[in-house]
């Protein structure tokens, strides 16, 4: 019976840090990115691009450092991506963030760092509405990187796709331990009564795959860094 249970535990830790794992090696891509960007000049997106037939437009510039679905603690599961333009102090708050597709933004007045698109139409399911989450777009004592056009407490303002929303930032809401420069986007289901999920939940997102025209699942791309076919 011990015996048992000692398999049964260790099977358990094993699929609770799987995913960890699996995103360990991504980790550690990201930080020679951060030592030598050049060297993935290959993998480096750019925003207002279109990869192939996608749909949506890239939101911003830089190298895809984690995907939809890593793991960086048991348990949790990455609801979107994190794009990290060039590193360095005098390029935060200089990389451009677009909107990706025609859409409604919200910025609620708490928000210092984040705004919201509702996509009426999913290009890819007609008939359902979508939310594209855009967030980190300021500095670590929370000044905003956002275009002056949204202030906070904008509701509802149509933006056409490649729209300047703003540049990438590394708030965290502590600024002692502010994150790199990035922008975190996800894409978040609609409720049904007409007002975005919580985002911080992997089932409340999409995989941003298809959307983007590249391979950003976790759990396909391996080890496979993110880049635009062709």
């Amino acid at each position: 019976m011990i015996g048992l249970f000692v398999i049964v535990a260790g099977l358990a830790g094993y699929l609770l840090l799987r995913p960890v794992l699996r995103s360990a090696p991504r980790l550690t891509r990201l930080r020679a990115y951060f030592r030598d960007p050049q060297a993935f000049e290959d993998y480096i997106l750019q925003a207002g691009k279109r990869c192939g037939n996608a749909p949506f437009l890239l939101p911003t510039d830089g190298y895809v450092g984690f995907f939809w679905g890593d793991s960086f603690r048991p348990g949790h599961r990455h609801q979107g991506i994190d794009i990290f333009g060039p590193p360095g102090p005098e390029t935060l708050g200089k990389v451009p963030v677009v909107a990706s597709f025609d859409g409604y933004r919200t910025r609620l007045p708490e928000w210092r760092s984040a705004v919201i698109l509702r996509v009426p139409q999913d290009p890819l399911r007609p008939g359902r509405q979508i939310w594209l989450y855009y967030t980190h777009m300021a500095d670590p004592e929370g000044r905003s990187f956002i275009t002056e056009a949204f202030p906070p407490g904008t509701v509802e303002a149509f933006v056409e796709a490649g729209t300047l929303l703003g540049y990438q930032g590394n708030y965290s809401a502590d600024p002692d331990n502010p994150t790199g420069m990035h922008l975190h986007f996800s894409l978040v289901l609609d409720d049904g009564q007409g007002r975005f999920r919580n985002e911080l939940r992997i089932e409340n997102t999409l995989d941003p795959s298809p959307y983007l025209g590249l391979e950003l699942n976790a759990e396909r791309a391996g080890g496979e860094l993110a880049s635009c076919p062709g």
